[in-house]
């Protein structure tokens, strides 16, 4: 019987240009975005308080887009990061175009962008990712671009 780890990808199997797309989407309730708000002392309420936000030009509580951001770069780790990084260097441009609201399902999506060998950390190289969230009509509520620092596969000890 063989045994298979589950693991991101090595710096040496990442192509630039290549999309993927992760599954499952995450359906964001209300309880998520109140505990995730709560949690983080964001007392806004435009995500707490849903008569206040009731008046406000949305109609209605967003998603806080903390956690759209968290969960679209959360929804990539098993298939890019898990066990392969080394450290998440940064986000660029990050823009929340359309908002998520309690009930709307995220669904996440990255792009490589580019890949170097680190110049000062040898057997490590920097990735840079478009990550993309849309919701369950297929309307872009958060994008960012992160760079992230990986190992190189002949370079990480396994344990």
């Amino acid at each position: 019987m063989s045994t298979v780890q589950q693991r991101g990808l090595y710096f040496e199997e990442i192509e630039v240009g290549t999309v993927f797309k992760h599954a499952p989407g995450r359906t964001v309730t209300e309880a998520d975005n109140v505990f995730f708000t709560t949690l983080t002392m964001n007392t806004q309420a435009l995500h707490l308080d849903a008569h206040w936000s009731a008046r406000q030009p949305f109609g209605r509580p967003l998603v806080n887009s903390m956690f759209t951001l968290a969960t679209l770069v959360g929804a990539s780790v098993a298939q890019l990061t898990q066990g392969t990084i080394v450290a998440n260097l940064g986000f660029e441009e990050v823009n929340f175009p359309h908002p998520l609201y309690p009930g709307d399902t995220l669904y996440s999506e990255s792009e490589i962008l580019s890949k170097r060998a680190s110049s000062s950390r040898p057997g490590q190289g920097i990735v840079s990712i478009r990550h993309t969230g849309r919701n369950q009509d297929g309307t872009v509520v958060a994008e960012c671009t992160r760079k992230v620092m990986i190992w190189m596969k002949e370079h990480h000890e396994q344990k």
